[in-house]
């Protein structure tokens, strides 16, 4: 009897001292963050988006009382680390920083992606890349869009792009047909090597950052003649836009995009949660110093934002690359 008194006691203890632990899902998924966030970034340490990724990382971990870890795994367009973040769960401790190229125009540039940038992904916020304005030699003797479209008609010109399928070559082949130019597009891996060979006049010009070309710039050897986007730059107010040249072209208006995203099937409150660390980051001095460096005037924007931009101008990018008539790799 004694013995069957205790069993019965001894299950409705477990029973009670189950209770707290059905409870305790939820409150473990209110208690996030309990663990370090790790944020993949898909491009090199040193270059824009890990800048950022390591910029706004330390503010979200700041907020969050929580580590925050950026992890560079480059490589085949970001797909190698679309494809880690792909794999991870969807609880928020695995994001990913990256870019445009990866979310939007390797769908074009590669025959086989290891993930589907609509369906295995969501939004959290996305930042603006800057403006890429197109510098040439000074050796040329031209200052502005319609003397360059002068000069490349009488003369043999090369362009210069950081590589195949980027803006830099969408803005040679627009430039191409919207003045029916023969202009060539000389790729090169990364911006270093395209500036080095526009100062030393092997090239005529090339698009890419203000901050890459700075040397260029600085030294007067390149004279920046256009700017994309719907205003000039602050650090070289004397460049006007595409726009303000007679180019209203849709390619020139684009706004190429850094971004910040996580597993699809993230929780809600999450996604917003990093949101508004997001918006709220791109307020603090580290960053507003990144993107004064840089040229850049607009900082983190929200989800909802982030979604809108996307849905407006992923069609439109997937075109103009289309259009280049690149074989997928």
């Amino acid at each position: 009897m004694t013995s069957n008194l205790t069993r019965r006691q001894l299950l409705a203890g477990l029973g009670a001292a189950s209770v707290p632990l059905l409870g305790a899902g939820p409150a473990r998924a209110q208690a996030w963050p309990n663990k370090p966030i790790r944020i993949i970034c898909g491009y090199p340490a040193g270059g824009l988006t890990d800048i950022f990724a390591r910029a706004y990382g330390e503010h979200i971990g700041q907020r969050l009382g929580q580590q925050v870890v950026v992890e560079n795994r480059t490589g085949a367009g970001g797909s190698i680390a679309a494809q880690a973040v792909k794999a991870a769960p969807a609880d928020g401790y695995t994001l990913m920083f990256t870019i445009s190229t990866t979310m939007i125009m390797n769908r074009v540039l590669y025959k086989t992606l290891p993930y589907d940038a609509d369906k295995d992904f969501v939004l959290i916020s996305s930042m603006y890349a800057g403006q890429l304005p197109l510098i040439v030699n000074k050796n040329l003797g031209v200052s502005n869009l319609k003397e360059f479209v002068e000069y490349a008609r009488r003369n043999k010109v090369s362009l210069g792009t950081y590589s195949p399928g980027s803006f830099a070559h969408i803005a040679v082949a627009e430039i191409n047909r919207i003045f029916k130019l023969n202009i060539e597009a000389v790729h090169y891996r990364g911006e270093a090597p395209m500036w080095q060979d526009v100062a030393a006049g092997v090239i005529q010009g090339g698009t890419g950052s203000t901050a890459a070309a700075n040397a260029v710039l600085s030294s007067g050897v390149g004279r920046a003649i256009a700017v994309p986007g719907q205003r000039r730059m602050r650090n070289i107010p004397e460049a006007a836009t595409y726009l303000e040249q007679g180019v209203p072209d849709k390619a020139f208006q684009l706004k190429g995009f850094i971004c910040l995203v996580g597993p699809a099937g993230m929780p809600a409150e999450l996604v917003q949660k990093l949101s508004d660390l997001m918006v709220e980051g791109g307020k603090t001095e580290r960053v507003q110093k990144i993107l004064n460096t840089f040229g850049i005037e607009e900082s983190a924007v929200s989800h909802q934002e982030f979604r809108k931009l996307y849905d407006e101008e992923a069609p439109v990018w997937i075109s103009l690359v289309k259009g280049l008539g690149l074989t997928p790799l």
